[in-house]
């Protein structure tokens, strides 16, 4: 009897060994050859002014949460970044890492420089996932143009710097106005190269700029969702009332570092 079980059960994880294999060679797909050139440069122009890029500039703060585990409230003029994690930990911090405050759920204090990079880390994928495709001009950035097999062009991104894994591709799909539609990453943080994921449910905050609020990976791995999203010109529009950052900024008696991009809002993927 416990023989016939053991192979029962050696049978089953096998099944789903080669269910794991089979998926993953389903969904890779290899990263093209291109070399960056100007057309390149032309068409990531086409895709930030289908999504409204220029407006960002003048988007002081916002607001969102990601596949219903993180929330951010992210104050771009001063550079300050608030994740609240599932578990209901709040941390604060500054984009170039200076300093950081955190409590748990108890309302305890927490000093954990873990829990501070694990914060900065997810704010870094999660904003990616939020405004990808404003990022396609950053420095350390090269773009070049792709033949897709459908006779379309696709634009490949390399991200050479910045953010918490460099060394990141993307190979962005749109339709004819620009708008991304589906991008392929070829990425650290995930074991399949080329996984395909979708950018849907374009909405245009009050700011001005476009987001996608929708992706798919694969055939249905995940759907990542960006949803609570908000934009104001400042801070104190979005959130009215006491500084949520006042506790940060009481550590120090100094102005809060601010970095340029891409570091606020980097090359990094994870679902």
């Amino acid at each position: 009897m416990l023989k016939t079980v053991l192979k029962v059960v050696a049978g089953l994880v096998l099944l789903v060994v080669l269910g794991v294999v089979g998926l993953v060679l389903t969904l890779r797909h290899p990263m093209p050859e291109a070399a960056p050139s100007a057309e390149g440069d032309a068409l990531a122009q086409k895709v930030l002014s289908a999504v409204a890029a220029q407006h960002w500039a003048k988007t002081g703060a916002v607001t969102w949460t990601f596949s219903g585990r993180n929330t951010h409230l992210w104050d771009r003029q001063r550079g300050l970044v608030r994740v609240t994690f599932a578990n209901g930990t709040v941390v604060l911090l500054d984009e170039a890492r200076t300093r950081s405050w955190a409590r748990d759920v108890s309302g305890a204090m927490v000093t954990s420089p873990v829990l501070a990079e694990n914060a900065w880390k997810s704010w870094v994928n999660d904003a990616f996932w939020m405004m990808g495709p404003a990022k396609l001009m950053d420095p350390g950035t090269t773009r070049a143009v792709v033949a897709l097999p459908d006779g379309g062009q696709g634009l490949l991104v390399r991200y050479a710097s910045g953010g918490a894994t460099p060394g990141d591709s993307y190979l962005w799909m749109f339709g004819p106005d620009g708008t991304p539609t589906a991008w392929r990453m070829w990425v650290s943080v995930l074991p399949i190269p080329g996984l395909l994921a979708t950018w849907e449910d374009w909405i245009t905050l009050d700011t001005g700029v476009r987001v996608a609020r929708q992706h798919v990976l694969g055939n249905g791995l995940a759907r990542p969702a960006v949803t609570n999203l908000r934009a104001a010109a400042t801070l104190a529009q979005l959130v009215p009332g006491e500084d949520p950052f006042a506790a940060l900024l009481a550590q120090q008696d100094v102005e809060p570092t601010r970095v340029e991009q891409p570091q606020s809002a980097p090359s990094n993927a994870q679902p």
